[in-house]
């Protein structure tokens, strides 16, 4: 019997504590390795405890311990469930196609050949060399009459295209020999039928996690806030961003470029890794606009899968 009633305690505690973590998130420090950032990465996986902890629950014939699974259910639906919605089927003026197309793919005119399949309006394209950026090139000219590329970062575009410019996001912390010639940012103004809108192209830097360093993402995290900064300062008020932040949109180090624009209202589409995606780090974001839906596309030569959305201005 004290055997049974330690187990039902525990499960109850758990119960609490994963209920606690998808509410309150924000309150695990990020002093240590950045546990908060980490666990933010990965928070909509924190739902699996909840048919883990009811199958326990059942076996033990609590319910005590079945009635407290309930309090994560509910927590992750709260936060989460929005998400499982299906698109809501409201209007959308333009679609924009976000891709990290991976500096190793050995196929960037098949990959090319299967982004024109999403028909979007807008490509993004991070970690572009300049053999893959002419391979792009050629594969979408006859769809893309306007584009632009600035260091590894590129924009395709059916929407005329002016005031392109780089836009400087690298990290003051980094060594300086590594940010010499470190260009993974640029805007541009489209001209859209309702109007100009600002589009920002960015890559920030990978983050690594470690046993001695934990969740390593300082450079990520500079990255971020003068990116943040950029699009604080940008004079039009319609602004939509592309890119792979390697940050998903519940991370703090997100924070300065989070607080300024909106994120999807429906769809997970995790991206990363594309053999097992469990993570949306490719992020399509606006300010003053909608993205009423995001998903991912098919596998292509890259480590990324594609992400699509629909965007309301």
């Amino acid at each position: 019997m004290r055997q049974a009633a330690r187990t039902e305690r525990l499960l109850v505690a758990l119960a609490v504590l994963v209920a606690c973590l998808l509410l309150f998130h924000a309150a695990v420090p990020n002093t240590a390795g950045r546990a908060g950032s980490l666990l933010e990465t990965f928070l909509p996986w924190l739902g699996l405890a909840v048919p883990l902890l009811t199958c326990v629950a059942l076996l033990r014939r609590s319910v005590a311990a079945l009635s407290a699974v309930l309090l994560p259910a509910a927590a992750w639906l709260g936060v989460f469930g929005g998400l499982l919605l299906p698109p809501s089927g409201a209007s959308y003026d333009i679609t924009a196609l976000q891709h990290n197309v991976s500096d190793e793919n050995p196929d960037p005119a098949g990959t090319a050949r299967a982004l024109l399949r999403a028909d979007a309006d807008l490509i993004a394209l991070q970690e572009l060399t300049p053999s893959h950026a002419r391979a792009f090139a050629s594969a979408l000219a006859a769809d893309y009459p306007h584009h632009a590329v600035v260091g590894t970062v590129g924009l395709w575009s059916k929407l005329p295209l002016t005031g392109v410019r780089a836009v400087d996001i690298s990290p003051p912390s980094m060594p300086e020999r590594t940010r010499e010639g470190w260009s993974r940012g640029l805007r541009a103004t489209a001209g859209t039928p309702r109007g100009d809108v600002a589009v920002y192209v960015a890559h920030l830097p990978s983050v690594r996690l470690g046993p001695r360093t934990g969740f390593a993402s300082a450079w990520r995290d500079e990255s971020a806030a003068l990116l943040g900064r950029a699009i604080g300062a940008e004079p039009l008020e319609r602004v939509i961003l592309l890119g792979d932040l390697n940050s998903t949109v519940d991370d703090r180090g997100l924070d300065p470029v989070g607080s300024r624009m909106a994120a999807p209202d429906s769809g997970f589409a995790f991206s990363w890794p594309a053999a097992f995606p469990v993570a949306r780090i490719d992020q399509i974001m606006t300010r003053a606009a909608t993205v009423t839906h995001v998903w991912s596309l098919p596998a292509t030569g890259s480590d990324h899968l594609p992400v699509a959305g629909r965007i309301r201005l």
